[in-house]
């Protein structure tokens, strides 16, 4: 199954967190804190501005920093993905 986004909508896929602290010591999975950085799966056409569409700032594969509880969490196939509104995209990951 594929997720296409509409409008300024993107599929992101969480980045795992850190198991380890830097000091050396594990963490339960009830400790971790939900990881933020995420690599975009999929993005809709953008948004329809007066009537035109108006381009998405980020691209498929790009790692992203979005805002820790936004968007909506769907599993398909095993996989946990999130769609997520354009807006709640922080920061880009270069």
């Amino acid at each position: 199954m594929t997720l296409k986004p509409l409008s300024n909508r993107v599929v992101i896929k969480f980045v795992e967190a850190e198991e380890k602290t830097q000091s050396g010591i594990f963490l339960t999975a009830a400790a971790q804190e939900k990881p933020q950085v995420a690599e975009i799966i999929a993005v809709g056409p953008g948004a329809v501005a007066d009537g035109k569409t108006v381009p998405m700032s980020v691209k498929v594969g790009e790692k992203v920093i979005a805002s820790k509880y936004a968007g909506t969490s769907v599993k398909i196939d095993g996989v946990e993905y999130t769609i997520l509104s354009e807006d709640d995209i922080l920061a880009i990951v270069e």
